[in-house]
């Protein structure tokens, strides 16, 4: 592209026509560009709004680090591995952590949950106080031990915080045979009393989760007093650089695993979703586009005297045809800088003023779209517009040289 390509090709952007529907027809396709550009900017930063809340949901209990076995439901944490990690530079609380199924019995309600255990560093590792909603967080009080359960898990028990009857757990014996003529002896059995509620906002936290004391956890499973099924690390410091330190302390027999990791099936949907979005919008772009080739293709005819003064004065055809592509790539320029500064902008509003409400803003979670601009959507969005717009350009501008053949 040279200069005078592009002086002319600007030239026809602004100058006067000779036919006024020209320049409508142009500003039309520009304006076309400009909107869809800024709703894909828009769409897009939802999304990623979506994503950044729910994040911030799991990291209440998900701790920055968790390390599981390969291989095994349960593994070991003595030895000298152990304590190089405890000590490790970066890991701020190391706390252990025992999970399995149990039947709970309140009255006359049976449910299966998922019993966390956990230790006294638990607290310090999660934002658990933060997602109390009745009682307190305490799953031992020096005599008895207490358990806190998500709010939908309580719901369905219809049990309260600081209800004055116990919870009786059930779990079936690791080790032994079952034995038919006294099948209950198969199960391991526990009394705990209610201290505190929860709510994640998450189904697989609030509808099925319940904290613990890791000791009694262990006594429910048959685990060993320094036996446990994952590690959680608070990490002081850059989480991605812990992490490569632990796992090459642990090597391949152990999966570490960040915020992400631990909620890989949860991100991958949202950004399938995501990006299935943008598709939609891309499709949108692409009949969009078809404004630049009507535009180009009027500029064209009305054009036709000016090229042919430039073939009398040297011109060839490929000059002539990388005018109007620059002309339809002006077009779809333009529309791509007003969209983005029009999403941007639009996008800055909603996440100060919240314009765009969630029904009525009291039964759900959020009060309004949650919204967060990503730079590289932004690249990526100027690259599908100005992409499509090339495309769109070529039709008209190969044309050309087909008429003066």
């Amino acid at each position: 592209m040279t200069k005078v390509e592009l002086k002319i090709a600007w030239r026809y952007l602004w100058g006067k026509k000779s036919h006024n529907a020209i320049n409508i027809v142009s500003g039309v396709s520009a304006a076309a560009v400009m909107v869809v550009t800024a709703a894909m900017v828009c769409v897009l930063s939802v999304m990623n709004g979506f994503g950044v809340v729910i994040e911030g949901m799991f990291s209440h209990l998900d701790p920055d680090l968790r390390i599981e076995h390969r291989q095994e439901a349960s593994f070991q944490t003595e030895g000298a591995v152990w304590d190089s990690i405890r000590t490790m530079d970066g890991v701020a609380v190391f706390s252990e952590t025992v999970i399995g199924t149990a039947l709970v019995e309140y009255k006359d309600q049976q449910i299966p949950a998922q019993l966390k255990g956990v230790d006294s560093l638990y607290e310090q590792l999660t934002e658990i106080d933060s997602i109390i909603v009745d009682g307190h967080y305490e799953v031992f009080d020096g005599k008895f031990y207490s358990t806190v359960m998500g709010i939908g898990l309580s719901n369905q028990l219809s049990v309260g915080a600081h209800f004055i009857h116990g919870l009786h757990l059930y779990a079936p014996k690791r080790r032994g045979e079952v034995d038919m003529l006294r099948p209950e002896d198969s199960f391991n059995r526990q009394t705990c009393f209610m201290a505190g509620i929860f709510a994640v906002n998450q189904i697989k936290y609030d509808d099925k989760m319940m904290l613990v004391d890791i000791r009694m956890a262990r006594q429910m499973f048959d685990y060993d007093e320094h036996e446990v099924t994952a590690v959680e690390i608070g990490v002081d410091g850059e989480v991605g650089k812990v992490k490569k330190a632990i796992e090459k302390v642990l090597g391949e027999e152990y999966k570490v695993m960040d915020r992400y990791e631990q909620q890989a099936d949860f991100f991958r949907i949202l950004k399938i979703e995501k990006w299935l979005t943008a598709l939609l919008m891309v499709f949108i772009l692409l009949i969009a586009s078809f404004n630049i080739i009507g535009s180009l293709t009027m500029l064209i005819i009305d054009k036709r005297a000016d090229i042919r003064v430039l073939r009398d004065l040297g011109a060839d055809r490929r000059l002539i045809r990388r005018i109007f592509l620059i002309e339809g790539w002006l077009i779809s320029s333009l529309g791509a800088i007003l969209g983005l500064v029009l999403g941007v902008a639009l996008c800055v509003i909603q996440e100060q003023y919240g314009i765009l409400q969630l029904g009525n803003g009291t039964q759900y979670v959020l009060s309004a779209y949650p919204v967060h601009v990503e730079i590289m959507d932004l690249i990526w969005v100027t690259m599908m517009v100005l992409g499509l717009g090339a495309v769109a350009a070529w039709y008209p501008a190969h044309k050309i040289e087909i008429e003066n053949e």
